[in-house]
């Protein structure tokens, strides 16, 4: 009997000594939904913080535009004005005094040289001359006179008839009447050479380009007025003025070639001559002269024309955008990005200006990402975040 009521009792124990363990996984569930929730709060403020800090930072580096320089389409040829001139002009002047007896040639007309162009009436310049021939007639009687003198007196010195003074006065009368008689001499052909000058002949062969007197003019030797001007025109120099930018290109001996508007079927063959060696201050061009053969008189001297060069340049310069151009104190310059996004500030050297595009001379490369419309407050060192531009029209 008392073994039944022991087994009745023992089941009555079990469920009380199952409690505890229910009641902390009760536990341990509710602080599981406390920390997702906490978690659940807190994650958007998180995520929030994180877009601002990244847009932030964003922000902090600017974004900009690059563009490549371009080089320039080579040129078929540098053309350039050019003013022809004679071979060899010049003015004829009077050389004697006196007036214009008749004249020989007119403007355009061919003369060889030494050909006679003018001649000069001159009385005065005759007159003179007539004199001073008798004053050297005169002179050579007294020196013949003197000659006499000191011939006897150097023949009585030795018998000591006279003095040496007195011999020595003779041998000096006889030396002072030899000098006048060279200066007279002298002053004889210095007029007859003079009287030559009555007739004016042309010192070269060319074309008479302009007759400045008449019959009966007044001629003044030494004076301003032009009697002809004469030019020889079957070779020509031409001259032209180089751009500083090209000047280098320029060398004696070059090839060039000459076009005249009013004959656009004809090229002539051009070589440079000289240059002037250095820059013109006023213009910063280099003056050059060229030759052109004329056998043929086609070109008229002192024609305008056009001088075309074909090679003038070697390596094409580069163009970049006008907006990419920063002028500081340091000059003008423009804004590099490198590889690592890092902005590097050149100088440049500017060549002409095209407006939206300006020839850089020095300072860039093809590879180089120039910025376009650089802020003015960038600097060196700067990191920038770079956008791809399109890439500018090359200019010629």
């Amino acid at each position: 009997m008392n073994a039944p009521e022991s087994n009745r009792t023992s089941p009555s124990a079990s469920p009380s000594s199952d409690h505890p363990p229910r009641l902390l996984r009760l536990m341990g569930v509710s602080v599981v939904l406390i920390v997702a929730a906490v978690f659940a709060g807190l994650a958007p403020r998180w995520r929030q913080q994180a877009e601002l800090q990244a847009e932030t930072r964003e922000l902090a580096i600017p974004t900009v535009t690059v563009v490549s320089p371009t080089p320039t389409k080579a040129p078929p040829g540098l053309l350039l004005p050019a003013e022809t001139k004679p071979w060899i002009e010049t003015p004829i002047y009077a050389r004697a005094n006196g007036y214009l007896k008749r004249w020989m040639v007119d403007m355009g007309t061919h003369v060889e040289a030494d050909q006679l162009l003018a001649e000069i009436e001159t009385p005065e310049l005759q007159q003179e001359l007539e004199r001073a021939r008798h004053e050297l007639a005169q002179t050579e009687v007294s020196l013949a006179l003197s000659k006499i003198e000191a011939g006897r007196s150097a023949k009585l010195a030795k018998s000591g008839s006279i003095s040496e003074e007195e011999n020595d006065q003779a041998k000096a009368d006889f030396a002072l009447k030899t000098a006048m008689v060279k200066a007279a001499s002298a002053n004889v052909r210095r007029l007859e050479e003079l009287l030559l000058f009555a007739r004016v002949t042309a010192p070269f062969a060319g074309i008479i380009t302009a007759r400045k007197t008449d019959t009966g003019d007044l001629v003044v030797s030494g004076g301003s007025k032009e009697l002809f001007r004469l030019a020889q025109t079957d070779k020509l120099r031409v001259y032209v003025r180089v751009p500083q930018t090209r000047a280098l290109a320029i060398a004696p001996g070059q090839k060039a070639e000459l076009l005249v508007p009013e004959l656009p079927k004809r090229v002539f063959e051009a070589k440079v001559a000289s240059t002037a060696g250095e820059i013109a201050a006023d213009s910063r061009t280099l003056l050059t002269e060229l030759h052109v053969d004329n056998a043929d008189g086609a070109i008229l001297a002192g024609s305008f024309a056009q001088v075309r060069f074909a090679q003038t340049q070697g390596a094409p310069s580069l163009m970049v955008p006008g907006n990419a151009l920063l002028f500081r104190a340091e000059g003008p310059q423009v804004a590099v990005v490198d590889s690592d996004g890092k902005v590097e500030l050149r100088n440049v050297k500017l060549g002409y200006d095209f407006g939206q595009t300006v020839e850089i001379l020095d300072g860039v490369s093809p590879t180089d990402h120039v910025i376009l419309n650089p802020s003015d407050s960038l600097m060196s060192g700067a990191s920038v975040r770079v956008a791809e531009a399109a890439a500018p029209e090359k200019t010629e």
